[in-house]
């Protein structure tokens, strides 16, 4: 078997010009339409899609490498695409299950459909488990969906949000619905992304005012609540791996910094460079030491979703832990790389004052601390007393 090389897929130059272009959207705060167009005309947007239906039947594993290489060049870009590739991986754990119906995912990312990810809503610490969106059933199948998504990546550009709502007045309600609407006059996109980081995910709000899903476009009704429906488990696995790539390839390139920066830096007291200081050499071997543990985490954890392992109630605590352990790692990581390169960091011009910014925003992903270690506490004690 040929070893997979991504740069078959993201090589150098194109690597380079999204780079390039990432310090421009992140001051103009700006949607990286170009590093969109590249990316879908490169095929992408398509690489979970299975080769039968127009992808490159990539694995979950080798997608985590490519967004790992990707968010060295530009987080946002890299974060922007990831909820388009939750929904073609959520599809990918489908098929290989066995489970239909998401087999037009596939379909509209191989014809280069953005899907978008509209499951975050204001308040709603339940995430996946419940929904303050109304989901309303229709004579046809269909659903009618009313209330307001927050953090929409790709928010100017996608063709199909992917979201879920709480359907209350059918016969067996409550049922959590999950469907895929289109964009139209019953979708109002605000113009209200201007964040500290992360800025070219262009996230925005987003209100639906009775936006419809087609019969043929409702993916699952379940209960609220936790639930092992595979919806719940594809989207919960494929979000987790995904976010911790993203991030770990942020602690790489900030790495990747420092190291360069020891290299040439040179102290005016020894006349050496910073490279063969005692004190920045410990500090560099720190931040390689926490980055080598996530990338062999995140391969066996997206390798395990591959090929269908059964880890049972013990998947969602390691798929929250690898997310929350890639976060954690790679701020530790940009702070230390900030001191490595000194205050010519601080400035907006460098590029590690970007990644110290974009880094932040992964602690507001699910699933955040407190969620991470109520889980992990749930599996090795118990559950809370009632």
């Amino acid at each position: 078997m040929t070893a997979f090389d991504p740069t078959d897929y993201l090589p150098d130059d194109l690597l380079e010009r999204i780079r390039d272009r990432a310090v421009v959207h992140d001051r103009e705060n700006t949607f990286p339409q170009d590093d969109l167009d590249e990316l879908r005309a490169a095929g992408y947007l398509a690489v979970l899609v299975p080769t039968e239906r127009g992808g490159a039947g990539l694995g979950l594993e080798q997608a985590a490498l490519l967004q790992q290489r990707l968010a060295t060049a530009s987080p946002a870009t890299a974060l922007a695409i990831n909820m388009h590739l939750v929904w073609t991986g959520v599809a990918k754990v489908f098929s290989d299950r066995g489970v239909t119906g998401m087999e037009f995912v596939q379909d509209g990312a191989a014809a280069g459909e953005v899907f978008a990810f509209g499951i975050s809503e204001g308040g709603n610490d339940l995430v996946l488990f419940g929904s303050d969106t109304d989901a309303v059933p229709q004579p046809d199948g269909g659903y009618s969906f009313t209330g307001t998504k927050i953090f929409t990546s790709l928010a100017p550009v996608w063709t199909r949000l992917g979201l879920h709502g709480l359907d209350t007045t059918s016969e067996d309600a409550p049922k959590l619905v999950f469907a895929f609407i289109e964009r139209t006059d019953a979708v109002v996109t605000s113009d209200d992304w201007d964040t500290l980081g992360m800025r070219g995910t262009q996230s925005r709000t987003t209100r639906l005012n009775g936006a419809m899903a087609s019969a043929e476009h409702v993916v699952r009704r379940i209960d609220p609540g936790p639930n092992p429906d595979p919806i719940v488990f594809g989207i919960f696995s494929v979000f987790e791996i995904l976010l911790a790539s993203v991030y770990t390839g942020i602690a790489r390139r900030a790495l990747e910094l420092a190291v360069a920066t020891a290299q040439t830096r040179r102290s005016k007291k020894s006349g050496t460079s910073y490279s063969q200081d005692p004190d920045i050499r410990w500090r560099i071997a720190e931040m390689a030491l926490a980055y080598d543990a996530l990338p062999p985490q995140i391969s066996v954890l997206s390798r395990d979703v591959d090929d269908l392992a059964d880890h049972g109630p013990r998947w969602f605590p390691l798929l929250s832990g690898v997310k929350h352990r890639a976060v954690v790692m790679a701020k530790q990581v940009v702070d230390e790389a900030m001191l490595v390169a000194g205050g010519g960091s601080y400035f907006t011009s460098n590029e590690l004052s970007r990644l110290y910014r974009d880094v932040l925003a992964g602690m507001f992903h699910p699933s955040d601390p407190e969620s991470a270690h109520s889980t992990s506490a749930s599996a090795w004690l118990g559950p809370l007393e009632s």
